[in-house]
């Protein structure tokens, strides 16, 4: 046993393990897994946000009180008990913490949030949230909250005397009285507040948000008096020794990142372990000059899940895509997509945002005519039209500033050539650019506004929208692109740029699980396998539900489908919950904020019908082995190799979570199975890059190939100490389906030199040119170590 340390000293991260807290799974409840996950071989629990949130949130990210960590938890003293139960094992902590927003859904669990509403711009909170308080935000000044079913309900509002204070309340919400005139009349004391209560699609915000969640308010972080606010509690878990490192939520969203994360490390301290949700393109570099170790892993998932993939069956796919959607799936039908639904939300639901920006462009920037400057939409028009073609959630990173330059004069010739039919639009252009490098509001606003405009355009549209092959389709995706044929360039990339950075298959934002993705990925392989089932079943599909939508279910059902075809209520019940979430995000034929009953109704007939027809069994029954072998080959690719890995509750063993919440459903934590084959890997990795951490944090990396006539199905490589020899080799299967189809490993080997290696899987032990067959006898992947 390796007892505590001492207060302040940081235990380095070698894996860590995903731990979604809430109501029903407490610090409390954690400690009694910290035996089985320290067994399983992790170094760190790696625990969803702790602070004060929403009561009975399942997530946590709806902070309310960030100086509290969160009662329903177990107050601070519970978050010291599980420290203290970690460190006996030999564990640490790594937390979860949401600097951007703070949750105001329900004003009265939010201390300053509150008191912004009683005083408005006269509280001592009123600059700790990014409110805008200008007579034109469209409430005259006043915080709009857009909590009314419509105008006509501000009837609703009524005036309750009977409690401690008096508020105003609507329905079950309660708002404060900060002046109050008098007498029972509702819609004058509700006239005479600092803040208006708006219908809930109205086009009026005055506070930033995150992305377009009206519940979730932005915080000033950039401001000293905030951070110190905000990250007091935070830094006194370094100062006592309960955490060792932070993963830090979309910090995209800040005024200034690097600031922001500057003062964080100096918070924590040199050796703390910081890893940011920095969602990358995949020509995107993560900004060496940030002071973090690296982010939270999306850009690995993607390289991953690329790994596996077989580029040959694009053709196929996407043959496929265009016979029932109208369009291939591929580059430009993506981009084409994109634009439109940009468009439609940079006008539509972050307006409140794209209107406060353009005043901000126009209050820094000089008319270059006396005719004076363009008029509003003009400026709105350059905004748009420039947030639309940036590629990256923000551009504003050094490391970017060549790619960013280039951008910049894209977007002014193509506004030279709007200029004949909407005369001002280089100038419009010209004051954003000016207005941009003076370094006052609008250089903050306009990354935050490009940044939420990719991600609700993309992930959280575009990606249910089309269909080619959904695996692809994640957080830090790439639909369009089937991956390199050689993924080790990647790889060995980020061993020697970001060696300490994270690694994921699955976590609480993935839209499916890791084995989910495993299995459809295999579509890649046989197309022609997977074309006749879709023309079958898309035939049968009923008439309001659109092409697109109906090849996402068919391919989400695929996935998630039982091997031996027995469909139960309860994965029913979950397709149809994720089918009734998916059509909303693609707002094709429905959506949240106008769910159409009668679209939404013809997806949940299609589900049934593959469900009553035992659509898929058939094929499942042959590709089922095969999305396994895959599975295996991706955890290992990921525990095996460069980044401190992460694994999310329960993946240690198969799971078809879908998005959440499904993914944040309860563990089965009675089922853990060291027979399990996943599991076995999983513990196996584990434990030996515990045994070796100098042979993967910061360790060497190395391809190895196969001779013969199989070679390219190894996709394999050595690990071992910077300045040693390798001694560790991670061997897997790729193209499984393929592979059997074209006769097997047959006279295929790989060199291992004179050594003895042993399989921590099997204990088998291999040494010299040895067949691949002999090597994956048991399983499609194998853990060498050389003894």
């Amino acid at each position: 046993m390796i007892g505590p340390m001492s207060s302040g000293v940081v235990r380095p991260v070698g894996a860590t393990y995903r731990l979604q807290l809430g109501p029903s799974f407490t610090f409390d409840d954690a400690a009694r897994r910290v035996p089985h996950l320290a067994d399983l071989g992790v170094t760190h629990l790696y625990l969803s946000p702790v602070l004060e949130a929403v009561r009975g949130s399942t997530h946590g990210y709806d902070v309310t009180d960030p100086t509290t960590v969160r009662a329903e938890l177990g107050g601070r003293k519970g978050l010291e008990r599980l420290a203290d139960s970690a460190h006996v094992d030999g564990l640490g902590l790594v937390i979860d913490i949401v600097p951007n927003h703070l949750g105001v859904g329900r004003p009265e669990q939010n201390p300053w949030w509150w008191d912004v509403l009683a005083h408005g711009r006269k509280s001592p909170f009123a600059h700790y949230f990014d409110i805008d308080w200008d007579p034109r935000n469209g409430a005259g000044g006043k915080l709009a909250l857009p909590v009314l079913a419509s105008e006509a309900d501000a009837a609703a509002i009524s005036l309750d005397r009977t409690g401690p204070e008096p508020v105003l309340r609507y329905h079950d919400r309660v708002f404060p009285i900060g002046r109050d005139v008098g007498g029972g009349d509702a819609e004058r004391v509700h006239y005479a507040q600092p803040y208006r209560l708006v219908p809930w699609d109205s086009p009026v915000r005055a506070y930033r948000r995150f992305f377009t969640v009206d519940d979730l308010a932005a915080v000033r972080v950039e401001d000293p008096t905030v951070f110190a606010a905000t990250h007091a509690e935070i830094g006194s878990w370094f100062a006592d020794g309960i955490a060792d490192g932070l993963r830090v939520d979309h910090p995209d969203g800040l005024a200034d990142p690097a600031g922001y994360l500057r003062r964080l490390r100096e918070l924590t301290g040199p050796d703390a372990w910081i890893v940011i949700e920095k969602i990358l393109e995949p020509d995107e570099p993560l900004d060496p000059g940030l002071p973090v170790d690296g982010t939270t892993g999306y850009d690995a998932l993607r390289e991953l899940g690329h790994a596996l993939l077989d580029p040959a069956g694009a053709v196929g796919l996407s043959a496929v895509h265009e016979r029932w959607a109208g369009d291939d799936g591929g580059t430009e039908a993506l981009h084409a997509a994109r634009l439109g639904i940009g468009d439609g939300l940079a006008r539509g639901d972050l307006g409140p945002e794209l209107r406060r920006l353009a005043r901000a462009v126009l209050r820094e920037s000089t008319p270059k005519s006396l005719a004076g400057p363009p008029p509003q939409p003009l400026i709105e028009e350059a905004i748009v039209r420039w947030a639309q073609v940036t590629p990256y959630y923000r551009d504003d990173y050094p490391v970017l500033a060549t790619a960013a330059a280039r951008l910049r004069e894209d977007v002014r010739t193509r506004s030279q050539e709007c200029d004949e039919d909407e005369p001002g639009s280089t100038d419009a252009v010209d004051l954003l650019a000016e207005a941009r490098d003076r370094g006052a509001e609008t250089t903050a606003r306009f990354p935050q506004f490009t940044g939420a405009l990719t991600a609700k355009a993309v992930e959280d549209t575009l990606f249910y929208r089309t269909a080619r092959l959904i695996s692809l389709q994640e957080v830090g995706g790439a639909p369009s692109d089937f991956g390199p044929t050689d993924p080790h360039p990647a790889f060995a990339r980020r061993a020697a740029e970001w060696p300490a950075t994270m690694t994921t298959l699955s976590t609480h934002d993935t839209k499916r699980g890791e084995d989910v993705r495993a299995r459809i990925g295999v579509l890649s392989q046989c197309p022609t396998d997977w074309a006749p089932v879709v023309d079958r079943w898309m035939l049968l599909r009923p008439s309001l539900l659109d092409p697109v939508t109906g090849l996402f279910l068919l391919q989400t059902a695929f996935g998630v489908w039982p091997d031996d075809g027995a469909i139960t209520d309860d994965l029913r019940g979950r397709l149809h919950a994720y089918a009734e979430k998916a059509m909303r995000e693609g707002r094709i034929g429905t959506s949240w904020t106008s769910p159409d009953g009668a679209f939404e109704a013809a997806g949940h007939a299609f589900l049934d019908a593959l469900f009553d027809g035992a659509a898929l069994t058939d094929l499942v029954a042959r590709l089922a082995p095969h999305g396994r072998s895959d599975a295996l080959a991706q955890k290992l690719l990921q525990l095996a190799g460069p980044g401190v890995p992460d694994v999310y509750q329960g993946t240690e063993r198969w799971e078809d979570s879908l998005v959440d919440p499904d993914n944040r459903r309860p563990v089965d934590w009675d089922a853990a199975d060291d027979a399990h084959p996943k599991q076995r890997l999983v513990r196996a990795a584990l434990r030996l890059r515990r045994e070796r951490p100098g042979s993967f944090v910061e360790g060497s990396y190395a391809p190895i190939a196969a001779d013969g006539p199989a070679a390219d199905h190894l996709l394999g490589f050595l690990r071992g100490p910077r300045d040693g020899a390798p001694d560790v080799a991670a061997l897997a299967t790729r193209h499984s389906l393929r592979l059997e189809r074209t006769g097997g490993w047959r006279d295929t080997h790989v060199d291992l030199g004179d050594d003895s290696w042993t399989d921590r899987l099997t204990g088998n032990v291999v040494a010299g040119r040895t067949p691949l067959n002999e090597v994956f006898l048991e399983h499609p992947v194998a853990l060498l170590v050389r003894e």
